[in-house]
């Protein structure tokens, strides 16, 4: 598709943009003094780390440890903006509701304590004492009647010390319901990876990606959600190493880069090519350019046979895995026909990608939220592992499956207990340590949440940081029902939407930020965190915190457990608080294997490795091998095509984390200064009798009999696949019904939403 029909950006990933941009943030933010000191501390053995995206913090680290977003986190954390209880006063809760989400966050760090007044439809100031009082009072009389009518979310940002607390309170509360964001995101991981290769998360190390001869990327955005990734990428392309990508957005850090550490590339402005293929894909197509790939794949080692000669690792196959010859008669028996209407591609492409695959010798396979979040998105990734598997690129130097993670500790909440799944949780030894029978019933998931809450079976929602209600499907029906439960609770560090649809009583509770100091009776405290790679690495923060009212997340669970609880001698909640290192200690005693001698590792440089199974070649799964699996469906959009259905993607731009919006920059697509786009390919407007910058709207197609509509969107051209829109999320939620999820996980399906257009 030509560059000039559609809206791009002509620079490279990296380079001056990407400095650009963090300049932009410190005009915007005017960030407290000290920052500069952060942010040459962060990712950084002894330092603070990233409060934005999970990648590694690599042990022989480069000068500058950060990247755009990453920059634009701390600078957003260590803002001299603040939302004090005047502010308050001076707005009530429905006038913030017509705020936009940039906006209400830009009002600056919370200060202060607050309660709903519905009175004077507005928070007003509250002591920490009356706010614990109040929320345990609240939360006593629910547990009596049912604890399982709480949930306590986690948004994958607070410690591993806080969230091992705050699901040990959930638990002693009585109940399981423990969703977080990766069951937005990466719970397809979590399933698919356990069931095939019998470890919930990816099995590659930082070292492999110096050894590896070519990485496949699936629908993962590199440039914008995990920048500093692109310097072992760059690192790679430049002593060999092949790289393909499948993608339906053509995304610059996966086409180009400069990077801003070197002063000869920003000199002279040399660019490095990252991807030697790139196959945009069709939103849904991915388990059949797989397929494709596995065709071409079991076609060359047929011909390699006539010649003495193989392909596969069949000692591999043999040894370590079951399923392969089902696998192998459903490869042979689709044709390319289906493969190529299925994925878009044309079989040309797929087998030049798939040759690139039979050269190397070693591969790794890279993924996000576009193989995830799908309705067959099990089936996504666990196409991606049937390929790693035939030339037995698991388990090896320079192999393995790698999914790149979101939020900076999503990976590691669910290593120590954030967890609605008793079984992923020791849950014997946690009786044995604190002397009390936890519930052993499976508790809710973020969607079976959502569908609780609905039905009224849920009263009150606790959540440890994030944007819940911005963040999940079904917008309008969800901010209805959530104004009917009789708690909630929010514990942030600056303002959103969440904090603005509330329950009968409702908290707002300010917490420290990671860059901070967090002084406790035993002095400055350490957290730590487990990055993408499961790594474990330490923080301390050094700034002043923004207020001193704020209390730590550890404090302010600590605080409503105390509040909420019977005494309990094993369980020290005043003593935790005071000195993490014994919260760090009994982790360790809970999870022996993974965190061995934890505080003398803590700040051990590129991070303790916690272990995987998998990558072993210990195969913890029924069958005690790796599994082969056989796809049901070729498309993993869930639904079919028809006339004037389009399959929306929802995006991040470049220019937000998750749903904090830093700015209106989407520079690396070439879109500045809104948010309300509907991006199409040329083809598709004329087809449809678009125009550029025509204001549309965008309604749900998926057959339910409910209304969902977006309005205000401009018609914006962009290079996508046929069939395809593109818009941002969070904004688009609206349009993805509750009911459009992964079938094995339950992850919300964001990456192809049943649409049309409304002119």
């Amino acid at each position: 598709m030509a560059d000039q029909e559609t809206v791009h950006y002509d620079g490279p990933a990296g380079g001056w943009g990407s400095l650009r941009g963090i300049t932009s943030i410190f005009g915007k933010e005017w960030p407290t003094p000290g920052a500069l000191e952060t942010l040459a501390r962060q990712n950084k053995p002894g330092g603070f780390m990233c409060v934005s995206c999970a990648w590694t913090k690599p042990a022989d680290h480069s000068g500058f440890e950060f990247c755009e977003n990453g920059a634009k986190a701390t600078l957003w954390e260590l803002t001299t903006r603040r939302c004090r209880p005047e502010f308050f006063a001076k707005h009530t809760i429905s006038e913030l509701r017509d705020w936009s989400d940039h906006d209400l966050e830009q009002a600056g760090r919370l200060t202060h304590p607050m309660r709903l007044d519905r009175t004077q439809d507005r928070y007003v100031p509250c002591s920490w004492e009356e706010a614990f009082e109040a929320i345990g009072a609240e939360l006593k009389t629910l547990r009596e009647r049912d604890p399982n009518s709480a949930v306590f979310y986690a948004s994958g940002r607070a410690s591993l010390e806080t969230s091992y607390l705050y699901a040990l309170f959930a638990r002693l509360y009585g109940t399981n319901n423990l969703p977080d964001s990766s069951n937005m995101c990466h719970e397809t991981t979590s399933v698919a990876l356990k069931k095939v290769i019998g470890a919930p998360v990816g099995t590659s190390v930082f070292e492999d990606f110096s050894t590896c001869d070519a990485i496949f990327f699936f629908g993962q955005n590199t440039g914008s959600n995990s920048p500093r990734f692109l310097h072992p990428l760059q690192e790679a392309v430049k002593r060999g190493c092949k790289i393909v990508t499948f993608n339906p957005v053509k995304e610059k850090g996966l086409v180009a880069m400069v990077n801003p550490q070197s002063p000869t590339e920003m000199l002279t402005g040399h660019e490095t090519p990252i991807s030697c293929q790139y196959l945009q894909v069709k939103a849904g197509g991915d388990i059949a350019a797989l397929m494709g790939l596995c065709k071409h794949v079991l076609s060359r080692h047929e011909e390699a046979q006539q010649q003495g000669r193989s392909v596969l690792d069949r000692p591999f196959i043999e040894s370590h895995t079951l399923g392969f010859d089902q696998f192998e008669q459903k490869v042979k028996a689709t044709s390319w026909e289906e493969i190529e209407r299925n994925s878009g591609l044309t079989r040309e492409a797929l087998q030049a990608a798939g040759q690139v695959y039979v050269e190397a010798e070693k591969v790794i396979g890279i993924y996000g939220m576009g193989l995830t979040q799908q309705v067959h998105g099990f089936d996504n990734v666990a196409m991606f592992v049937n390929l790693l598997l035939m030339k037995g690129n698991i388990g090896r130097d320079g192999t393995g499956i790698s999914p790149v993670r979101g939020h900076s500790n999503v990976q590691g909440q669910r290593t120590v207990g954030i967890a609605e799944k008793p079984e992923l949780v020791p849950l014997d030894k946690l009786a044995e340590l604190y002397d009390f029978d936890p519930p052993r019933d499976k508790g809710v998931n973020t969607v079976e949440a959502c569908e609780k809450i609905l039905s009224g079976d849920i009263k009150a929602f606790i959540g440890l940081g994030g944007n819940f209600v911005r963040a999940i499907p079904e917008t309008e029906a969800m901010e209805a029902a959530w104004q009917t439960m009789r708690l909630t609770v929010q514990i942030a560090t600056k303002l959103n939407r969440s904090h603005l649809i509330n329950g009968e009583t409702a908290f707002l509770l300010p917490c420290l930020g990671r860059s901070e100091e967090d002084m406790q009776t035993s002095g400055p405290q350490i957290v730590s965190m487990e990055d993408s790679l499961s790594c474990i690495h330490g923080s301390i923060g050094r700034r002043k915190p923004a207020s001193d009212e704020l209390l730590s997340e550890m404090a302010i669970v600590a605080g409503i457990a105390k509040a909420t609880l019977p005494a309990n001698p094993k369980v020290r909640w005043d003593e935790w608080v005071g000195d993490y290192s014994i919260v760090r200690d009994l982790i360790e005693e809970t999870y022996p294997e993974e965190f061995r001698a934890f505080n003398e590792r803590v700040f051990t440089p590129g991070g303790f490795y916690k272990g995987n199974s998998a990558r072993e070649r210990i195969w913890k799964t029924e069958s005690g091998r790796a599994e082969f699996t056989v796809p049901k469906e070729l498309s993993a959009a869930g639904f079919e095509d028809r006339a004037g259905r389009y399959r929306l993607i929802t995006l991040r731009s470049n220019d937000q984390f998750n749903t904090t919006i830093y700015g209106y920059s989407d520079r690396l697509r070439g879109i500045e200064g809104t948010r309300s786009v509907l991006l199409i390919n040329p083809q598709e407007m004329q087809r449809a009798g678009l125009r550029e910058g025509q204001v549309v709207g965008l309604e749900s197609d998926a057959d339910d009999g409910r209304k969902r509509y977006v309005g205000g969107l401009s018609v914006t051209p962009f290079d996508l696949p046929d069939g395809c829109l593109g818009g941002y999320y969070p904004e688009l939620n609206a349009l993805i019904a509750l009911s459009h999820h992964d079938v094995q996980s339950k992850t919300p399906a964001s990456k192809a939403v049943p649409v049309r257009i409304v002119t």
